[in-house]
């Protein structure tokens, strides 16, 4: 599966669990670890669980190779490892704090318009 399968995956596994702020920035020309960082937040621990379950779900249904998933254990931040794609799902408070987005400013932003649900 390519990157964008991968990415429209993810995406629309979030928005299935109300992620909040869902969002995609390429970084292939500011880094090695990844070329895709996808962020997004959730209220409630308990929500950043089952957001990341579902992405994990959703991947392994479709055969995706999951390198790494941290963070599990107490859910303000996990991280699910794909390689090239690198999915962030924070409490939003945690979000707030680390503000990836800031660090990673140089970074374009991906449109995922077309894979999320209008309210």
């Amino acid at each position: 599966m390519d990157n964008q399968n991968i990415l429209e995956t993810v995406v629309k596994a979030a928005d299935d669990r109300r992620a909040n702020n869902i969002d995609v920035l390429n970084i292939e020309e500011l880094s090695v670890m990844g070329r895709y960082f996808v962020i997004m937040d959730a209220s409630s621990e308990r929500q950043v669980k089952a957001i990341s379950e579902h992405i994990v779900d959703q991947l392994e249904e479709k055969q995706v190779h999951i390198l790494h998933v941290e963070g599990k254990d107490k859910p303000n931040w996990i991280l699910i490892d794909l390689g090239d794609v690198i999915i962030h799902i924070f409490k939003t408070e945690t979000r707030e704090f680390y503000n990836l987005e800031k660090l990673w400013a140089d970074g374009v932003q991906v449109d995922i318009s077309k894979w999320i649900t209008e309210e």
